[in-house]
């Protein structure tokens, strides 16, 4: 019996994503500046919390998370029936685009970003076109004339890898073109939180549009990446659709328990900007006195370093000090000359920096 799988999924290439398990390593006590999480790492609240539930694992969850859904409504100030939640931000990701996206589909995204709304569109189908830009500010008006007719337009505020912010009043100029082509504008908030300087977060204007969807997660803000809790806020319309096609039980009960105590505690947030601010000052001061490298500005927790160097032979060398940083050059629009590096604790900053200063 011959078994055949569709030739877009046959020719498919999965993302490849920072974080320890990234590398075939058995290297043990690795400092993990790959992904981009709090470096204050997830409230003890959350941890309490799932070792006094841990004993209800044996039961299901809601299957419409109903608890975590308004412990929502209270944090983003949000109707429930303008929120989905999910098993990570990447399912709704995809499930965005497998119920918003068909064949040729005009597509557009700025470029380098995220590698996962490419990957999502690509199996639908999707017509792509790309724009390639390091400040998608700096392009506005070029990048709004690119703006398709009846298609989707992806958004990372700030931007994965480059770490550019978008200030909302020039978001909401590509929102309001975006609804004259009957397009909706997708817009990845998930570092949003961690941006010490301000507020450019367009939540409130999720019931004046129509065209808008925002991705929210709590992997960054709140440091749980392996528990898998992602969310959404838009219209009550897309909402709607979006759990329909929702896998029943995506968001498990350890999740759930774990997201309602993180909500619980925004103080967490306020602590980690606090940290982020001073210990991104020190890692670009310290960095951009080294021979060979650059820090390209950011707004948030994580910093896009160019390197004279080839990336993944740095990354080598880092790892042997037990060190990992990401390498860039899978990121559409970068080269093996970029690498990026999370801010954390100022204990871990000095390894790093004392780790690059080796590698000249």
């Amino acid at each position: 019996m011959k078994i055949k799988a569709k030739t877009l999924i046959k020719t498919y290439k999965p993302i490849v994503h920072g974080g320890l398990l990234s590398k075939d390593t058995s290297i043990s006590g690795i400092l993990d500046f790959s992904s981009n999480i709090t470096p204050i790492g997830m409230p003890n609240q959350v941890k309490n919390t799932i070792k006094r539930q841990i004993g209800k694992i044996e039961n299901y969850p809601d299957i419409h998370s109903s608890k975590l859904l308004l412990a929502l409504e209270k944090y983003t100030k949000q109707s429930s029936s303008n929120l989905i939640v999910g098993n990570g931000a990447i399912e709704i990701i995809y499930n965005f685009c497998n119920t918003f996206l068909s064949k040729n589909t005009p597509v557009l995204i700025p470029v380098p970003t995220f590698g996962e709304y490419e990957a999502a569109s690509k199996l639908n189908t999707s017509k792509i076109s790309f724009f390639k830009t390091m400040d998608l500010t700096k392009n506005l008006n070029t990048f709004i004339s690119k703006i398709p007719k009846n298609g989707c337009i992806f958004i990372c505020n700030p931007n994965n890898p480059t770490g550019k912010l978008i200030r909302k009043k020039n978001l909401l100029h590509i929102i309001r073109k975006a609804k004259k082509h009957n397009s909706i504008v997708f817009v990845d908030e998930c570092f949003i939180e961690l941006v010490p300087q301000s507020n450019e977060s367009i939540i409130s204007s999720v019931k004046k549009f129509d065209n808008i969807l925002v991705l929210r997660s709590l992997t960054k803000s709140f440091g749980l990446a392996g528990i898998r809790i992602g969310y959404a806020i838009s219209s009550k319309y897309i909402i709607s659709i979006l759990k329909k096609i929702k896998i029943p039980w995506s968001v498990n009960l350890m999740a759930e328990y774990a997201g309602i105590s993180a909500l619980n505690n925004p103080s967490h947030i306020l602590k980690s900007k606090s940290i982020i601010k001073k210990e991104y000052n020190f890692l670009k001061n310290k960095i951009s006195m080294i021979d060979g490298l650059e820090c390209i500005n950011s707004s948030t927790n994580f910093i896009l370093i160019k390197t004279n160097q080839d990336s993944t032979k740095l990354q080598k060398k880092l790892l042997e000090k037990k060190i990992l940083v990401r390498d860039c050059k899978n990121f559409y629009g970068l080269n093996n000359h970029f690498i990026r590096i999370a801010v954390k604790s100022h204990k871990d900053n000095l390894k790093l920096v004392k780790a690059l200063e080796k590698t000249k």
